[in-house]
C-alpha cells in the first residue's frame, strides 16, 4: 500500500522544515553558550586579579600595622600579638564566609539555561 505522493511530498517538508528549525536553534544556542562562556571566563579573570591584588594590598598593610602595634605596645607586646592574631583570624572567617555565600549563589550560563527552557516549551507545545 503506497501512500499517495502528494501526502508524502507534504509529510517530507514538513520533517525537512522541523528539522532545519531544531537545527537552527540548537545553532543559536550553541553560539549563546560560547559567548556566555566567554564572558564568564572574562569576568573570572578579572575577579581572580582583583582579589589577588587586594590581598597582596591588604596583607602589606596588615603586616606594617601589626608591626607598628607592637612597637607601641612596649613591654606588652606578646598580648598585642593575640589581640591581633584574633582579629585577622576573625577577618579571615568573615570573607570566608561571604565567599560561601556568593558561591551558593552564582549562577552559570543563566542566559542559555533560560532560552533552552524557552525554546522546550515552545517545542512541546509545536509537537504536542
Amino acid at each position: 500500500m503506497e501512500t499517495p505522493p502528494e501526502t508524502d511530498s507534504s509529510l517530507t517538508d514538513a520533517t525537512k522544515r522541523v528539522v532545519w528549525r531544531v537545527m537552527t536553534i540548537f545553532h543559536n544556542r550553541c553560539e549563546l553558550l560560547l559567548v556566555e562562556i566567554q564572558e564568564e571566563r572574562e569576568r573570572a579573570r578579572v575577579m581572580i586579579s582583583l582579589a589577588v591584588a587586594a590581598a597582596v594590598f591588604g596583607l602589606l598593610g596588615a603586616m606594617c600595622l601589626s608591626a607598628l602595634i607592637v612597637l607601641a605596645a612596649g613591654k606588652y607586646y606578646l598580648i598585642a600579638l593575640v589581640i591581633l592574631t584574633i582579629c585577622y583570624v576573625g577577618g579571615a572567617l568573615i570573607l570566608f564566609r561571604m565567599v560561601s555565600k556568593l558561591g551558593q549563589e552564582w549562577e552559570p550560563l543563566p542566559g542559555t539555561r533560560e532560552q533552552l527552557t524557552k525554546d522546550r516549551e515552545c517545542l512541546e507545545k509545536q509537537l504536542f
